[in-house]
């Protein structure tokens, strides 16, 4: 007896999937709705059914491998979201394409009248420019730290501030742009914008994305406080790997967090659907050993017990893991969330840096929308960031990490 489960946007087509493979003789074991149906995106049912292994047709081995790629990506879906409920967006009304539409006139203007339309047009754009100017200045900084700021630079100061950048780095940049921008760019707000944009990108340190290619193999250890999602960002960069590459790799993982039992149940779940070897280690004298035992994956990844940044004898003792024999060097990566602040932010790195830190990750950027933390503590540490987790989805909501991405939630969401 095996079960066998079948997925459709409807319990109804789910049930006609049943039917027609395995025809009206067969158990169901069960049946729930995985994902609900939104105004943007369809439900999806699931149910689960009981069949003899006579039954099973077989398939040719192309089409078992990717029916079996589905199907991981859909267990993986459906047990991220049994951790944490996930909500949809509302739609967003465009009111710019409406009010197209409703602008469009059959009998084109006199000559004369839209030309007059037109300068009022721009008159009304420089004054809602101005006022945008005005509005930004009023704060208390500028007299305070002797910043002598042009008002046409007062909306991309209040911006980068409001994001949570450090003043320090705030003000030393904005000293470059007064200096350096082009007197002619300087009388439109998106082309500051744009100036301000290209010359912050050029401080955003990323880690570019490289594929393994054998005889390489890569080992990487994340590290980091408790509750920043260390577990599940693991299991997204598993799937990834193991499934989402051009290529599809081998993917062994070890888990250190022997003190969350939870967590070790979690990994082995997500490591139990990928078909994906996994070891457990309490001390450092098995860590070797386990190493070894998975030294024909492509990539090891080693999930870490969290801590706070000042419990010195935890972060000690994962740094005594790193003194065993390798056949590969192995990463650190730091995984912080998105919803800490600079100055605490710079705290943990101050203290996980015992370890040699090799690159960020950033967790929980879809629960906030100002990174400008994110961004000082780059420039501060000149360390690269390599991945953004964006969500709970599972393995979906990572992304390599990018600066345009980084900057759109400092000079806002809308700018491109």
């Amino acid at each position: 007896m095996k079960l066998k489960t079948f997925t459709a946007p409807t319990y109804t087509e789910a049930l006609n999937k049943v039917k027609e493979e395995l025809g009206d003789d067969v158990v169901i074991v069960s049946s729930k709705e995985i994902k609900k149906k939104t105004l943007t995106s369809q439900g999806l049912y699931e149910i689960v059914v009981a069949i003899e292994e006579e039954n099973i047709k077989p398939r040719k081995s192309v089409t078992s491998d990717e029916d079996h790629v589905k199907e991981v990506m859909l267990k993986l879906s459906s047990a991220a979201k049994e951790i944490s409920s996930l909500s949809n967006d509302e739609p967003s009304f465009n009111y710019n394409s409406v009010q197209k539409q409703t602008n469009v006139n059959n009998n084109p203007l006199e000559p004369q009248k839209s030309e007059d339309i037109i300068a009022l047009k721009n008159q009304i754009s420089q004054i809602a420019d101005t006022l945008k100017f005005l509005q930004a200045t009023v704060w208390d900084m500028v007299n305070k730290n002797e910043l002598e700021l042009p008002p046409e630079f007062s909306e991309i100061y209040a911006l980068s501030r409001a994001s949570g950048m450090s003043e320090k780095h705030l003000d030393e940049i904005m000293k470059l742009t007064i200096k350096y921008m082009p007197l002619k760019m300087r009388k439109n707000r998106e082309t500051i914008k744009r100036y301000f944009h290209t010359l912050l990108k050029k401080m955003v340190p990323v880690r570019v994305e490289r594929e393994v290619r054998p005889p390489h193999k890569k080992i990487m250890m994340f590290v980091g406080p408790t509750g920043v999602g260390k577990t599940t960002t693991i299991a997204k960069l598993a799937a990834r790997y193991a499934y989402k590459l051009s290529q599809r790799h081998k993917v062994g993982i070890i888990t250190l967090d022997t003190y969350r039992i939870g967590a070790v149940e979690q990994l082995m779940t997500y490591a139990k659907m990928m078909r994906l070897p996994i070891e457990t280690v309490v001390d450092p004298s098995d860590f070797e050993d386990a190493l070894n035992s998975l030294r024909h994956n492509d990539y090891i990844l080693i999930d870490t017990v969290g801590s706070s940044q000042h419990d010195k004898e935890k972060i000690e003792k994962l740094k005594s893991f790193l003194k065993v024999d390798t056949f590969a060097e192995i990463n650190i990566n730091l995984v912080l969330s998105a919803v800490t602040k600079y100055e605490d932010l710079v705290d943990i790195y101050k203290n996980f840096s015992i370890l040699p830190i090799d690159t960020f990750v950033f967790t929980k950027l879809d629960e906030t929308k100002t990174y400008g933390n994110i961004f000082s503590l780059l420039l501060d540490t000149k360390k690269p960031v390599s991945y953004f987790s964006i969500g709970q989805e599972v393995p979906d909501d990572l992304m390599e990490a990018g600066a345009d991405y980084l900057l759109k939630g400092i000079l806002n969401k809308e700018f491109n």
